[in-house]
Order: C-alpha cells, then structure tokens, then sequence
C-alpha cells in the first residue's frame, strides 16, 4: 500500500474494549488493533482511529479502559490522529434491528418501531433512544476529547486518567504496559499456499564474500539493496544466495509474472530443507521491508 502511494488509512477501532468489540462483531481485538497499526505505521503510513463512547451496556468502567487503551496506543507512537464519537443508534443497524438484544429502549412514541424504521431516509435515520445502564455518557465528552488532543501533540501521557475529568472515575484495570507487550508478541504467520510473491524494488547489488569463523572459511552471497533513504545489507549461504537471487530476478514486476508460495517452497526445498525456517529467518523478513511482497 505504501508503495502504491498511501500514506494515510482511518479505521473504526470503536470501542477500545475486548468485551464490547466482541459484542459489535468487529472480529479483532484491542492487541490486534495494536500489532496492525504498528505495521502501517512502521512503513510510513499515518493511522487515524474513530473512537466510540456510551455503546449500548458500556459501563463508566468500560469508558475510562477505553481510554486508558487510547493513551497507550498513541504513547507507543502507533496511531497519529482520533476523534471520539459518542454513539448513535440508527435504524437499520443491528442495534437498531434487535434493540432488546442490546440493552436499548428506542423513544417511540405512538409510533411502533417497526414503522418508525420504514420511515427514516439514508440522511435521516437515527432513533433517539435510552440505555438500559441509565448511564449518562454525554458527561465524558469533555474529557475525552481534551485528553485525545494532548495525546495528539504528544502531551500529558504521565497525567492521571482523572485530571480530564472534573467528577470522580475508577481507576483503570487495564495494565500499564498492555499495548507495549501486545507488541513484542510474535505477529509472524506462514503465507497460504496460494498466495502469491512479487519483488517490487528495483535494482540491487551482489557479491560474493568469505568470512572465517573458528578456522572455517564461509562463503556468503552479500546483497546490498536501496530505497529513497536507506540502505540494506544482507549475507545469504551462498547456495541459499544464489537461490534466493534467481527468485527475485524471476518474480520482479518488470517479469509481470507471481509465482505462488506453495510454487516457491517447493523450489526451495528441492534444494534446501525447511523453506518456513528459511522464511521466517532475520535476513529474510528484512528483506521483505524493502520490496518483498506477498499478496493473498
């Protein structure tokens, strides 16, 4: 993506709360979030994050998590920029559809729901409504949003949760250090077969090198490769090397032709044993910071 020219996504984290994105059916959780906008962020992409408070059965406990989630995400540098919102229920959401199965009472008047959702237009179509928490979330907003303009400008990441806030909050169950060691997690998957390897640098430079280690002289195959501001350098075993060469000459988009991982392994191995070991080794997945792609 960043080489197609992206240089910014936004995404919905929402709810920064494990419990409630389950509940949202959002399919990741906080620590994925985290591992995910690490990586765009790592290969110069800005992350911006939509926030949402006052989600049907979040509790004052739940708000104050989030945020303590929030602060942390932008502490480690892995999102650039967020806005919060507070929640809306619409017609024609699954809240909106089953409001029972959330908590939600929708403010109805004469009016049955059913036809109160026949009636709203694409522009027009939220359901004042009350939580069945009797939570008034509105009274967040303030410190939400002050404390996320800080965190923007990185400021104020020592300041206790409740110095946004001008009445009394819990403290926090979240562990300071959640996000760091959601990163220092191993993110490291095997492609599947059918996914396919594109070499998107351009030119590169190799030679061939000794290096002696206890009285054994190795002979290495030692790439140098460029982008717009560093240089990489990387030694392969030689055989490994020279294979490793013939791949990225064959699958350079200038060949217009991908060879899939299932086609790569069974190169490999005809030659070598272990190609995920080979994959998953250090100078390898450098490699794939400067131009190595893998498309599912």
């Amino acid at each position: 993506m960043q080489k197609s020219g992206c240089i910014a996504v936004s995404g919905g984290l929402e709810v920064a709360s494990d419990r409630l994105l389950e509940l949202i059916q959002k399919g990741v959780t906080v620590a994925q979030v985290a591992q995910v906008t690490q990586n765009f962020t790592a290969s110069g992409i800005m992350v911006h994050s939509y926030l949402m408070y006052g989600y049907p059965t979040q509790t004052v406990q739940e708000t104050i998590d989030s945020l303590e989630m929030v602060r942390q995400l932008f502490e480690q540098g892995i999102i650039q920029s967020g806005f919060w919102h507070q929640f809306a229920m619409t017609a024609h959401s699954p809240v909106g559809l089953n409001p029972d199965a959330f908590g939600v009472i929708p403010q109805q008047n004469d009016t049955s729901f059913s036809e109160l959702a026949k009636q709203v237009t694409f522009a027009n179509n939220d359901i004042a409504f009350t939580d069945s928490t009797g939570i008034d979330h509105s009274v967040f907003s303030f410190g939400l949003k002050k404390s996320l303009f800080n965190y923007m400008h990185g400021l104020c990441f020592d300041y206790p949760l409740q110095d946004w806030f001008d009445f009394k909050i819990p403290q926090t169950t979240i562990k300071p250090n959640f996000i760091e060691n959601s990163l220092s997690q191993s993110t490291l998957v095997f492609p599947k077969p059918n996914a396919k390897i594109i070499w998107t640098a351009g030119e590169f430079d190799f030679q061939k090198k000794q290096k002696s280690k206890k009285g054994q002289v190795f002979t290495n195959l030692h790439f140098t490769f460029y982008d717009k501001k560093d240089t990489l350098e990387l030694d392969f075993p030689l055989k490994e090397g020279e294979w490793l060469l013939n791949l990225l000459q064959l699958t350079s988009y200038k060949n217009n032709k991908l060879l899939t991982i299932k086609e790569v392994k069974n190169s490999f191995e005809t030659q070598f044993e272990n190609f995920e070991l080979f994959w998953q080794s250090k100078p390898f997945q450098k490699l794939r910071t400067v131009g190595l792609l893998v498309l599912s």
